[in-house]
C-alpha cells in the first residue's frame, strides 16, 4: 500500500509538471476555459452556498452555547470570521468542488480516453494537455477563490441570523466584531488556500483521468480514487499552508 501510494504521488508529480508546462505554452484555448469557468463557477454555486449557510449556523450556534457560560457573546463575530475566513470557508468549498468538480472532471477525460478520443486528438496534432487539461486548470484556479468568497459571505450571513435571533446581540455588534478581524492577514490566509487547493483538484482530477484503464469500470474507480485523494490532499495542504503561512505572518493575524 505505502509502495503504491508512494508510486501514484511520483506520477502525480511529474504529470502536474507536465501541466504547468503546458500551462505556459502559448496555445490557450479561451472558449475551452470560459466554459469550464462557467460549468464550475456558476455550476457549484447553489452547493456552496447551502453549505455555507448551514456551516456558519452551526458553528455559530455552537460558539454561541460555549460564550454565554462567560458572558462573552458579543465576540461571536470575531470568532466567526476566524473559524470561516481562514478555515471552513476554503475547506469547505475545496472539499465540495472536489466532490463534484473531480468526479466530472475524472470522468469526462477517461471517458475520452476509453472511446479513442484522446488519440484521435494526437492524430489531428492536437495536444490532449493543452486543449483539455489546461482549460480546466486554469479555471479552478479563477473560480475556487471566487466560490471561497462567496461561501465565506453566505457563512458570515448564516451566522449573522444566529447571533440576532438566538444569541439576541445587536447587529452593530456582531458586523463590528466581523469588520475588526477583516484584516489582511485572515483575508491572505483564506485566499492562498483555495488558489493551491484549485491546483490539487486540477492534478489529482486530470491524472485520473488520462491514466484510468479497463473501460467502463475502470473510469468509475478512477472517478472514486480522484474525489479520495483530492479530498485528503486538500486537507493535508490546509494544514500545511496554517502552519507555514501562520508563523510567516504572525503579526498581521
Amino acid at each position: 500500500m505505502l509502495k503504491t501510494f508512494a508510486y501514484q504521488s511520483q506520477e502525480i508529480l511529474f504529470f502536474a509538471v507536465r501541466m504547468i508546462r503546458a500551462l505556459f505554452s502559448r496555445t490557450i484555448y479561451v472558449s475551452e476555459t470560459m466554459e469550464q469557468m462557467y460549468l464550475i463557477g456558476v455550476g457549484s454555486l447553489f452547493l456552496v452556498g447551502l453549505t455555507g449557510v448551514f456551516a456558519g449556523q452551526g458553528f455559530a450556534y455552537a460558539f454561541t452555547v460555549e460564550l454565554s457560560d462567560f458572558g462573552a457573546t458579543t465576540y461571536l463575530g470575531r470568532i466567526m470570521v476566524i473559524a470561516i475566513v481562514r478555515e471552513l470557508g476554503p475547506v469547505l468549498t475545496g472539499l465540495m468542488i472536489a466532490a463534484r468538480v473531480a468526479s466530472g472532471i475524472t470522468a469526462e477525460i477517461g471517458a475520452m480516453k476509453s472511446s479513442n478520443q484522446l488519440d484521435a486528438m494526437v492524430a489531428f496534432g492536437i495536444d490532449p494537455m493543452k486543449k483539455i487539461a489546461v482549460p480546466r486548470l486554469i479555471a479552478l484556479v479563477v473560480m475556487l477563490p471566487a466560490l471561497t468568497i462567496f461561501c465565506d459571505v453566505i457563512g458570515l450571513l448564516g451566522a449573522y441570523v444566529v447571533a440576532i435571533f438566538i444569541t439576541h446581540i445587536t447587529s452593530t455588534q456582531f458586523w463590528s466584531a466581523v469588520f475588526d478581524r477583516l484584516i489582511f492577514g485572515n483575508i491572505f490566509v483564506g485566499l492562498l488556500k483555495p488558489v493551491l487547493f484549485s491546483f490539487v483538484i486540477a492534478f489529482v482530477a486530470c491524472y485520473k483521468g488520462f491514466t484510468s484503464e479497463g473501460g467502463t469500470k475502470g473510469v468509475g474507480r478512477a472517478t472514486t480514487e480522484s474525489v479520495v485523494l483530492s479530498s485528503i490532499l486538500i486537507l493535508v495542504v490546509n494544514f500545511l499552508i496554517t502552519k507555514v503561512v501562520f508563523s510567516l505572518i504572525k503579526g498581521y493575524l
